[in-house]
């Protein structure tokens, strides 16, 4: 979840950032993929491989144990989400017979992506300050044929296929992210996971509080970040969308918040 670099406005503002863009850029490349020897595997087959690591290394909390996972070279560990990280470069976004298919594939594509972006960086503690330009922007991927950054992934093409559910399926590796599941999204039943994976997140209270008493609900910065993708072609409001997923009444005259973000990458071995 990257929005519009976080709209980059605040960060673009502090004296002499667009200097240090400059001389960032000038040392950025491509991600690449490592030249192996074994054949490449379908997409289906590396899909299959990534779920295994969802399963292996991720918790309930959809927290990734990095480190584990960065030894693992069992068919659950490294070497399957490497693969699949090959095949989302080789496999065109448009190559799936179905809308359902093409969302559910560059959902799992940008999670792998995400998750693949933490180990190169040799697990960071946090996404925070400049680190963020790094890891959304400058760094770069071959997605599809196309070397492209994770800011650009999201905004200039997941978030153009107008689904603003998959804002609670996209996970950057973040404290504040939505949960990251522990089975890759499906074609076949990606509106119910999406339906599932919304009504989870408005069902926890650091995305959804609502204070009666200062008549005030405070959402996760997420709403903030991409309002306009809610609001007004999908609901009247944030808070008239939100009630579409939650058992909870939300007067829709309250004040709305928004909690500060937690940029603190999603390690389940991080301090506590």
């Amino acid at each position: 979840m990257t929005y519009s670099i976080f709209k980059l406005n605040a960060l673009l503002r502090l004296a002499g950032l667009v200097v240090l863009l400059a001389l960032l850029g000038a040392c950025t490349t491509v991600v690449k993929l490592n030249a192996i020897d074994t054949p490449l595997p379908t997409l289906a087959q590396a899909e299959r491989g990534y779920s295994l690591v969802l399963d292996r290394h991720v918790n309930n909390q959809g927290e990734v144990d990095f480190a584990e996972l960065r030894k693992d070279n069992s068919a659950s560990g490294l070497p399957s989400l490497e693969a699949y990280v090959r095949a989302i470069a080789l496999t065109s976004l448009d190559s799936a017979p179905t809308p359902n298919g093409r969302l559910a594939h560059m959902i799992n594509a940008y999670n792998a992506l995400s998750m693949y972006n933490v180990i190169a960086l040799d697990i960071p503690p946090s996404h925070a300050g400049f680190a963020k330009l790094n890891f959304f922007l400058l760094r770069k991927f071959v997605i599809g044929g196309q070397p492209m950054s994770l800011f650009t992934f999201e905004n200039d093409i997941i978030r153009k296929l107008n689904e603003p559910r998959a804002h609670f399926a996209l996970n950057c590796s973040a404290v504040s992210c939505p949960v990251l599941p522990r089975t890759a999204f499906s074609a076949d039943k990606l509106d119910d996971e999406l339906d599932r994976e919304t009504r989870a997140f408005f069902a926890r209270p650091e995305n959804l509080r609502i204070d009666h008493a200062q008549r005030t609900v405070y959402f996760n910065e997420i709403l903030k970040f991409y309002t306009e993708d809610f609001t007004p072609s999908h609901a009247t409001s944030l808070i008239a969308y939100a009630q579409r997923y939650t058992a909870m009444a939300i007067p829709s005259d309250y004040a709305v918040v928004f909690s500060l973000y937690d940029w603190t990458i999603a390690n389940s071995q991080r301090k506590r």
